[in-house]
């Protein structure tokens, strides 16, 4: 486009050459006038074009090579006009409530190929991942980083935390409930009897011998064995019942009473917190739970990786139905994707301004680091076909203009 150009140019000198040649009289007159100003209208926008890019003929006139000297004023222009355009968080929220993000996305969990590519892609990288934790330096620099991290972490105000969240609203004594019934039930079992029976029968031939001795003469110690036994479990379960139905019953208010006392201790009592540290750090640092957890996490990896790797993986299927059920009922629940949306709107919305400022800057210190021979390159490839254009344009238009005042002359 540039040889173009300078062609039409060299062709404008020529026939002004040539008209002044052949004395410029009857129609040499008109083609010097249109050589003339063609001529002086490429110069013109040859001046402009280069001047955008460089200084033209080298020569450091003002206001030329005008794109290289304001490279700042123009990054810090583009960095503003990404912020105040794309990244303002009015704009930007009207957009995503007219793309309403949730039953789009409704409508793609629903698309089966599309599904089937997304959960083959998902099966890929968890497959990379499972591999990547075969060597040897990753495992370790992993093993390294969870030691750490539990060697930093203070478990007994966090077990006291827990078992306080726990004890709200009554909870601890649903769960004594809970276990006093399983006890009641267990008691009641004939095998637990008959064990019971046994054992009372064995300590009593052991610590007191004579007198069994003597018994076994006048009665049927296993009958007696049992009858013992059958009564103690009543008399347990008469217990349980009473608590069970005593909110007051003094094994409950000792229960809440130890239950508070420890809570409180975990978070506040050097001795036990101590303790728990040291127990902490004997689990970390003993070799066979070491090599136990290892054990489990090759088994659980291995198994993970038959299942991902095989044409019918359980994971991938459980992992598409899943996803398609989602989508289904983001298509059909109005109420969930009205939900959606506003928890998708508030994080963009939050996630635009903080990021506004961040985007800015990297955007103007990208283009200010621009090298000025690179940028005025690019920017002559993306746009320089146009702007020669202008060039061409100035040569004919300008020839036209050289024949109308021409002809203005010659009607004066």
């Amino acid at each position: 486009m540039k040889w173009l150009a300078a062609a039409l140019l060299l062709a404008a000198l020529a026939g002004l050459a040539l008209a002044h040649a052949m004395g410029g009289a009857g129609g040499w007159g008109w083609l010097r006038a249109f050589c003339e100003a063609s001529a002086v209208g490429a110069v013109a926008d040859w001046f402009a074009v280069v001047a955008l890019f460089r200084h033209p003929l080298g020569l450091k006139i003002p206001h030329t090579a005008i794109i290289p000297q304001g490279k700042a004023r123009i990054a810090d222009g583009l960095a503003e006009f990404v912020r105040d355009h794309f990244l303002d968080p009015a704009t930007l929220l009207a957009r995503l409530t007219v793309f309403d993000p949730a039953r789009r996305l409704g409508e793609w969990l629903t698309d089966p190929p599309r599904m089937q590519s997304l959960v083959a892609q998902a099966q890929g990288w968890a497959l990379g991942v499972l591999e990547s934790f075969d060597d040897a330096r990753l495992k370790q620099a992993v093993l390294d980083l969870v030691i750490a991290q539990l060697r930093r972490w203070d478990a007994a105000p966090t077990a006291g935390d827990v078992l306080g969240l726990l004890t709200q609203n009554g909870r601890h004594h649903q769960l004594l409930d809970a276990g006093l019934y399983k006890l009641s039930e267990f008691l009641m079992e004939d095998e637990v009897k008959a064990r019971v029976s046994q054992l009372l029968l064995k300590h009593a031939r052991k610590e007191w011998p004579k007198i069994i001795a003597t018994l076994e003469l006048v009665t049927n110690l296993p009958d007696l064995s049992d009858s013992l036994a059958d009564r103690l479990s009543t008399s347990m379960l008469a217990e349980l019942r009473e608590v069970l139905a005593q909110p007051d019953h003094p094994v409950r208010l000792r229960y809440e009473d130890w239950l508070k006392t420890f809570v409180a201790r975990l978070r506040s009592d050097p001795e036990l917190i101590a303790s728990v540290r040291d127990m902490k750090e004997r689990a970390i640092d003993d070799p066979a739970l070491q090599a136990y957890v290892s054990s489990l996490w090759a088994d659980v990896r291995q198994l993970l990786r038959k299942n991902l790797a095989a044409d019918n993986s359980t994971l991938a299927r459980y992992a598409q139905g899943a996803l398609q059920a989602l989508g289904q009922r983001l298509a059909s629940d109005t109420s969930l994707r009205d939900a959606l949306n506003e928890h998708l709107l508030a994080a963009a919305g939050e996630l635009a301004v903080n990021l506004r400022a961040g985007i800015t800057s990297h955007i103007a210190q990208t283009v200010k680091a621009w090298d000025d021979e690179q940028l005025v390159r690019t920017l002559e490839l993306q746009v320089g076909r146009d702007l020669q254009f202008i060039r061409i344009n100035g040569t004919v238009v300008g020839g036209l203009i050289g024949l109308a005042l021409h002809a203005l002359a010659l009607l004066r």
